[in-house]
């Protein structure tokens, strides 16, 4: 049955990331208001007439669905057959997230909303599809920090560099808003040219210049974190492979999604805007699944560290 779960929730992360790529679709592409003002039918009907925008924003729909029936019949089944606790923390944060993102699916499609609204559903499904892997990921090699050995690892763990962690994702989280709300406010065209701004390394800052130069600024100062939180893991910390493992993931996928960045700009009036924005989106992803696994390992550290301090004082574990 572990195995069937564990194909099960491979699934539904691929199905949660198909979700969030076709929501950025959605967005890129306009369809949103596709099927007027009603949900979850399309213009009040189950088969809609064909537009491409409405096939866009209808399908999105489907497949939204069919990743919140998949997710819980994975829920349920983790629940019954796998005793460990965080495979059940986990499905049920992506149960909650993604019903959440439905509802927030549901007021943009009922209602006009605001870009900040927008930019919400963006980062709720980001956090839904970080629970699904992070399901997932219990049944692979990577899941295995609950052992005594991981233990034994994890307990060096400092609580400064387990902060450092942690203000990496908020860090990230808020570069994602920011970068949601510029692609909602459509301020991606106020800054042509990369790495300059309009020619200019500090250009005026009003309008959609100044979000989009903000937003660049976010992620030069993330980078520069996360570099530094790459070195004390590879210097302090080089005997914990999943620490060191995955803070060099998350520097390459934040250097891969900054170019990514660039190569919007660059593509901006072109026809492999549409491409490059997805793959801006795909990127994002990665890297704020790969952080949440490291604040996963920051838990696992804190509460090995209680258990070693317990065993020292001669207290029950």
């Amino acid at each position: 049955m572990e195995k069937r779960i564990k194909t099960l929730s491979f699934l539904t992360t691929l199905m949660m990331l198909f979700v969030l790529i076709g929501g950025a679709v959605v967005t890129k592409t306009g369809s949103g208001k596709a099927c007027g003002d009603t949900w979850p039918l399309c213009n009040g009907e189950f088969i809609p007439a064909f537009t491409i925008s409405r096939l866009i924003e209808y399908s999105h729909r489907y497949i939204s669905g069919a990743a919140g029936m998949l997710l819980l019949v994975t829920t349920i089944l983790v629940w019954i057959y796998i005793k460990r606790k965080d495979a059940k923390w986990f499905s049920a944060g992506a149960g909650l997230f993604t019903v959440i993102q439905a509802y927030l699916g549901a007021m943009a499609a009922l209602s006009t909303p605001t870009s900040i609204v927008k930019a919400l559903h963006f980062g709720i499904s980001l956090i839904a599809f970080a629970f699904t892997l992070l399901l997932w990921l219990v049944f692979t090699k990577w899941g295995r920090y609950n052992t005594e050995a991981a233990a034994q690892s994890l307990r060096k763990m400092s609580v400064g560099f387990a902060a450092m962690i942690w203000g990496t994702l908020i860090f990230t989280y808020v570069a994602v808003y920011f970068g949601a709300y510029v692609r909602h406010t459509e301020s991606s065209g106020g800054c042509m040219g990369w790495p300059l701004c309009n020619g200019e390394w500090i250009p005026s800052l009003d309008g959609a210049t100044g979000v989009i130069f903000t937003h660049r600024l976010i992620a030069l100062a993330l980078f520069i974190y996360t570099i530094v939180l790459v070195m004390i893991a590879s210097t302090r910390y080089r005997e914990i492979s999943q620490v060191r493992t995955g803070t060099r993931w998350a520097l390459a996928l934040l250097v891969a999604q900054i170019f990514s960045g660039a190569s919007v700009t660059f593509t901006l009036t072109s026809d492999w805007y549409l491409l490059t924005a997805l793959i801006h989106a795909i990127l994002i992803a990665g890297l704020f699944a790969v952080l949440s696994y490291l604040c996963v390992l920051t838990i696992y550290a804190h509460f090995a560290h209680k258990s070693y301090l317990s065993e020292k004082n001669n207290f029950p574990s």
